[in-house]
């Protein structure tokens, strides 16, 4: 009877204790198929540089200044930005059955995601804002041609690059995660609410920032806080999903 009755109140201690081992198990689980997390990244990032080096060489042979061809507003620096939240779901809907199967708790798993996330986009981070160096410091790859020093990278220092890069792939990929624990935890239900909500809150902002005619005020104090307090917000909003997601998790059924 003893034993019968302190056994849940063991169970229940030993799973709200942080334990280290089984949180860098998780991460190590994420990295046994590394093409998810880094190689198809790097071959998207690679292929839209190839691409735009190839229009460059054909502009340049055809005669055209390059300071006149726009690249400075290419969005191709941000291609590994869609397939990232493709990695979001990837990385909770491969992973989260098999995790549990071995004995890991719901905080253990997304405590483990979470910094397998952060390391990718601080990995990602560094790349990009080095490579936007190199594209500087050799004219544009020798022809004049920019990829990385485009939209706001342009006239950004490594930290500014480095900083809003980490802010923007840490939100995708913890928007794939949280989209994934809603879908396991409410099926096609629970993501038909969530994308309709989004769709009317979205739609409410515009009309109340319309209405209230508030878009020129509402530019004047993004451009007050600069880059770095917009991408600031941009990371408060990747929190924002981390918790939600850690929220929704903990009573999600693995498919």
């Amino acid at each position: 009877m003893t034993a019968t009755a302190t056994a849940p109140a063991v169970v229940a201690e030993s799973s709200s204790r942080v334990r280290p081992n089984e949180i860098w198990r998780i991460v190590r689980l994420h990295t046994v198929n590394p093409s998810i997390f880094f190689l198809v990244p790097a071959m998207i990032l690679g292929g839209a540089w190839a691409v735009t080096m190839v229009i460059a060489l054909i502009l340049v042979g055809a005669g055209v200044p390059m300071e006149n061809t726009g690249f400075q507003y290419s969005w191709a620096v941000l291609s590994p930005q869609w397939y990232l939240i493709v990695v979001g779901v990837q990385a909770v809907s491969y992973t989260f059955p098999f995790a549990l199967g071995f004995g890991a708790t719901r905080r253990d798993y997304w405590v483990g995601t979470g910094i397998m996330f952060v390391l990718a986009s601080l990995l990602f981070a560094v790349v990009i804002a080095t490579l936007l160096l190199i594209e500087r410091a050799t004219g544009g790859w020798g022809i004049g041609a920019g990829m990385f020093d485009a939209l706001w990278y342009v006239g950004a220092d490594w930290f500014t690059a480095f900083y809003t890069t980490f802010a923007l792939q840490l939100l995708v990929l913890f928007i794939g995660a949280g989209v994934t624990t809603v879908f396991m935890r409410w099926r096609m239900k629970g993501m038909m609410i969530v994308l309709f909500g989004g769709v009317v809150v979205i739609l409410a902002i515009i009309a109340m920032l319309t209405f209230t005619e508030s878009w020129e005020s509402l530019g004047q104090w993004l451009s007050s806080i600069g880059i770095i307090g917009v991408f600031t917000l941009v990371l408060a909003k990747a929190l924002a999903w981390a918790v939600a997601g850690f929220l929704v998790i903990r009573r999600a059924t693995p498919r």
